[in-house]
This record gives C-alpha cells, structure tokens and sequence, in this order.
C-alpha cells in the first residue's frame, strides 16, 4: 500500500479529519446570529454572517512567501503526484492551510514554529533552507520525523509533522480532486427498481402490474405522476 492510498484509508476511517470538524465554530461568539437568514449562492450555503467571516478571513494573510512554500514543498512530499490524482499543491492545499490558521488561530503558533524547525534542522544538516536542498536531503529528514523512535515522537520536529500531515490531509480529501480520488458521490440520486423478486416472493407479495409499469421507469423518474384515475 503506498502513502497515498493509506493516508485514503485512514480518510475513510474518519481519522484524518476529525481535528478540523469544528472550523468556523471555535470562536467564543458564533458568526450565526438569531434571525440569519441562509442565502441561496449557488455552491456556498453560509449565513450572510458567516460569508462576512471568512471574507475578512480571506483578506488577510499570515504566512509569509517563504513559509507557504515550504509548506507547499512538505504537502507534496505527504500527498505527491501519482497516476490517479494531482499533487497537494495543485488542489490548493497551502491556501487552504492558509485559511485554516485564520479560522482556528490555536494552529497558529504550532504551525510556525513547526516551520522555523524545519528550516533551522535544513540549515543545520544541509546548509539551506528546507525548499532549497534536495529532494533525497528533504526526505532525509522528513522520514525521521513521520518514523520517530519511540523517545523522539513528543519532540518538535514529529509533533509538527503530525499538524501539518492532519492539516493537508484534510484540506487535499476534501477539495475537489481528492473528493474524486475518494469516489464520493454525495447525494448523487440513484436509480431504483424496487425491492427485489427474491424478496417479495418470501413475504408472498408482488406489486401491482399498473403500478411498476408507471414507477419503475427510471426514464421517467423526475416526472409528476398523475394519480387522478388510478383505482385500487
């Protein structure tokens, strides 16, 4: 099983995201206010107050150049490119890693003295900044803080690796080309044709020749029936 189909698994388990459910409710004073009404935007489905909320979150930034694209470099090495799916990058993760630190500003600290270490252990290894060694220099050491020895796991180095692995693990299976890699399909409507013979015939039922002849049709599915002259 490689990285990407178990950090699916675990995703699927529910693990992955568990940490960030409660985004846009952790503020003491909630941005739902007592008569809100929900607009009907296409594809968004917040509160006016809640739209306001992430509008201000939106226009304004905290990570600095640098610190986004090591964050980049590190969610392209947890999630890459394989023949299935696009990389961490190219489903947004770092802005969504961006907006997630303003949503829930506990992360704030963590995530950037997460990144200050990784830096500092790239300069002292390496001689330079983590996104600027090698690929082989940068997975050096980042298999030593995904694979700690028992003693190291509540050090700085794992305990960051750990945040920033929930952080783009969330944010890549539940943008658009992680929620296909998933096949979730949502509220997809399905087509049903009953319950099944083998079923009926144990019960020693059967439906109504007039009725599975206009409701089973799953041609005419999103067609009004017209019961008017229908008898029992």
């Amino acid at each position: 099983m490689d990285r990407r189909e178990s950090l699916k698994t675990l995703v699927m388990g529910g693990m992955a995201s568990s940490l960030f459910l409660s985004s846009c409710i952790t503020d003491k004073e909630s941005p739902i206010e007592e008569g809100d009404i929900i607009e009907e935007t296409e594809g968004y489905g917040r509160t006016p107050a809640e739209e306001a909320r992430d509008e201000r979150l939106f226009s304004k930034t905290f990570f600095s150049e640098e610190e986004m694209a090591t964050i980049a470099s590190l969610a392209d090495i947890i999630l890459p490119e394989d023949k299935e799916s696009v990389c961490a990058t190219a489903a947004g993760v770092p802005d969504f890693i961006e907006f997630i630190v303003k949503d829930i500003p506990e992360h704030q600290i963590p995530m950037r003295g997460g990144l200050m270490w990784i830096n500092r252990e790239s300069n002292k290894r390496f001689g330079a900044p983590f996104v600027e060694i090698s690929k082989d220099n940068q997975l050096e050491i980042v298999d030593q803080i995904a694979y700690p020895q028992d003693f190291e796991k509540n050090s700085s180095g794992p305990v960051f690796f750990n945040r920033i692995k929930d952080l783009v693990v969330t944010g890549y299976f539940t943008s658009e080309p992680g929620l296909k890699y998933l096949d979730y399909r949502g509220n997809t409507p399905n087509v049903w044709d009953g319950v099944p013979a083998d079923v009926l015939e144990k019960h020693g039922m059967k439906y109504d020749e007039d009725l599975l002849k206009a409701a089973m049709k799953p041609a005419n599915r999103n067609e009004v029936m017209n019961w008017d002259n229908y008898e029992v």
